[in-house]
This record gives structure tokens, C-alpha cells and sequence, in this order.
């Protein structure tokens, strides 16, 4: 038995030294990573049995990728090799008031040339509890689309529960291309995840005005629209969005809500001097799945899932390299301040 089979693009990710710009950069940190890859990897570390289906190429970069998902416990007997190249993204650190940011070169990756006719459903999924994606695997292809649709539908008629983390990302799409593809997909979901702008980009629903300074005091906007996500989508048993007051690039605040059974939940709110805010949204994922498969309260679902978020930014890199000991202590003994 799997816990969880996740589906997406594994990368190179490569980040200038320190807080250098591309522009100036002649060295790079190298290492690995990708929403459902950070996921899955997330999961192994808590102690579940998470499984990555992809498709990386057959060369040294390849081999590297699959090489560190090893490493910590993820299951990649499903990883498809092949294709021409791994794609590629830089990492430039932001500092004070100049945001993070990212530029891909993931074009005619492995992955992006996946075909519907890859997928062999019925084998991959076997034995798998949680069937997880992001919105970011969805805007990379129309046959990844189909593909992703055709798993769904396995899903949905074999008793697998579909977790999707909206992740809207304008880089890849629009607006309009993601709320009407998105809206194939969201009949098949069983557990929501959308923070910020997803909802209404992905979800053409409004919870937020935009202004990252004062997401949290949005908590009655957020709450109303994950309640119109569940019922424009009654499938959906649990939607989850993470709330953020964000003043500068180390310096922010983050909770979170989840609405489930008629009930909302409020974690505590966490005052973050933040190392680098990469992946916070992966590892929240994570532990709200963590939760959801050993048996958490919703209450508990959504304290672990927090505290692994921002347990998340105070580490370098995609991955969320701590144990299940970790975020319980934070649970338990964090620098939250009120709920």
C-alpha cells in the first residue's frame, strides 16, 4: 500500500551566491526540486510511504534528480525515463523590499512532452490512497491536462481520494486558460488547496484584494470563498488556503484556515524571520496530508500543516528537510503568538 502517488516536474534549480541577481552571477548552488517532488519527499521524511511519478531524461541530471528523491525515502519505481533535457529554473534570493523571484527554462522539457498515452493508470495507481497534483503540472501541457483528467476519472472510480494545490502561477498561464481547465479537473478533487491570488485565478472566485501586507486580517474573505469552492464543487471535503502578512522578504507573518464538515479551523499565527521563502506552500500541503493519513483532528490537520510550512523557511533549498518530532515541538512550542 502507497500513502500517496504524486505527479509533476522534478528541475534543476540553480541560485546565484547569496542574494546576487542573475544578471551578475558566474556561480550557482545546484540542487533539485519541484512542487510534487517536494511534496512527496515532505512525506517520506514525516514517515509516510509516498510515491513520485514523472518522467526525467536518461542522462547525468536525470539520474542526479532521482538520485536525491532516493535519498530521502521516496518510492520513483514509477518515474518514465526519457525525453531530451531536465528543465531548468533559477532562483534569485530577494532582500528587504526586491521580492524573490524565478526565471524557467523548462521548454521542451522530459516532462512537458509527457503524452496521455504514458500514463498507465491502472498500474501506477495501484494500491495508492492520495493521488496528489498542482496547478502548476496542469499549465504545462494539454496532454499533461489529459493525462491528469484520465487519472482523475481512475480516482474517482476506484476510490482514490485527489488532493490539488491550485498554485497558480502567471508565468505559465492565464487566467482564462486556468479557470476553464481547472474547472475539468475540480469535479474529480477531494481535498482543495488555494492560497492568495489562486482562488481567483484558478478558481475565478474572489478571497483576496491582492495586498500581501494584510492577507490575515482577510480571514472572513478567505473563509466565504472556500466555502463557495465547495459549493460550486460538492465533491470537495476540505479546502485549505494558507493566509500571509507579508512586509518584506524576511520579514512576514503566516497562518492558515481549513474548512471541512461545515466547520472552519484557524491555526496559530507565526512571526517568521524568513532564510528563504521557497516551497512553503509545498511542505504545507504535506502536512496537512501527514495529518489527514494518521488520523489528525482537522484542528490538528491544520496546526501540523502550518508548522511544517514555516518550519519550511527557515531551510535553504525545495525541501522541507525535517521529521515528524520537528513539526510536532513546533506545534507545541512554536513562536506563535494568537490564533
Amino acid at each position: 500500500m502507497t500513502d500517496v502517488l504524486t505527479m509533476g516536474e522534478m528541475m534543476l534549480r540553480l541560485k546565484p551566491d547569496g542574494r546576487e541577481r542573475v544578471i551578475q552571477a558566474d556561480t550557482y548552488a545546484a540542487n533539485y526540486g519541484g512542487a510534487e517532488a517536494n511534496v512527496a519527499t515532505s512525506l517520506a521524511l514525516l514517515g509516510d510511504s509516498a510515491a513520485f511519478f514523472s518522467k526525467l531524461p536518461r542522462n547525468p541530471l536525470g539520474d542526479a534528480a532521482l538520485g536525491t528523491l532516493r535519498r530521502y525515502g521516496v518510492d520513483v519505481s514509477r518515474v518514465l525515463r526519457g525525453g531530451d533535457r531536465l528543465g531548468i529554473y533559477f532562483f534569485e534570493k530577494g532582500a528587504s523590499v526586491r521580492a524573490t523571484s524565478v526565471v524557467y527554462d523548462r521548454a521542451n522539457s522530459a516532462f512537458a512532452g509527457l503524452t496521455a498515452a504514458e500514463c498507465d493508470w491502472p498500474t501506477l495507481l495501484a494500491g495508492v490512497r492520495y493521488f496528489y497534483f498542482s496547478g502548476i503540472t496542469a499549465a504545462l501541457s494539454e496532454p499533461i491536462r489529459a493525462a491528469l483528467l484520465a487519472g482523475c476519472r481512475y480516482c474517482a472510480a476506484h476510490g482514490i481520494a485527489v488532493i490539488c494545490d491550485t498554485n497558480y502561477r502567471g508565468k505559465m498561464w492565464s487566467p482564462a486558460l486556468a479557470q476553464r481547465e481547472m474547472a475539468k479537473l475540480m469535479p474529480y478533487v477531494t481535498v482543495c488547496i488555494a492560497n492568495d491570488e489562486d482562488f481567483e485565478a484558478t478558481l475565478g472566485i474572489e478571497a483576496f484584494d491582492g495586498d500581501m501586507q494584510n492577507g490575515i486580517a482577510q480571514r472572513e474573505q478567505f473563509e466565504t470563498a472556500m466555502r463557495a469552492v465547495q459549493a460550486q464543487y460538492p465533491n470537495i471535503k476540505a479546502v485549505a488556503s494558507v493566509l500571509r502578512d507579508i512586509h518584506s522578504v524576511e520579514d512576514s507573518r503566516w497562518c492558515a484556515l481549513l474548512v471541512t464538515g461545515g466547520k472552519a479551523y484557524a491555526s496559530p499565527i507565526y512571526d517568521m524571520q524568513v532564510y528563504e521563502g521557497v516551497a512553503g506552500g509545498d511542505a504545507f500541503a504535506a502536512g496537512l496530508l501527514h495529518g489527514m493519513l494518521n488520523g489528525l483532528a482537522p484542528q490538528q490537520q491544520i496546526d501540523y500543516a502550518i508548522a511544517a510550512s514555516v518550519l519550511k523557511l527557515t531551510i535553504p533549498g525545495d525541501l522541507n528537510l525535517v521529521t515528524d518530532p520537528e513539526v510536532r515541538r513546533v506545534m507545541t512550542a512554536g513562536n506563535s503568538v494568537d490564533r
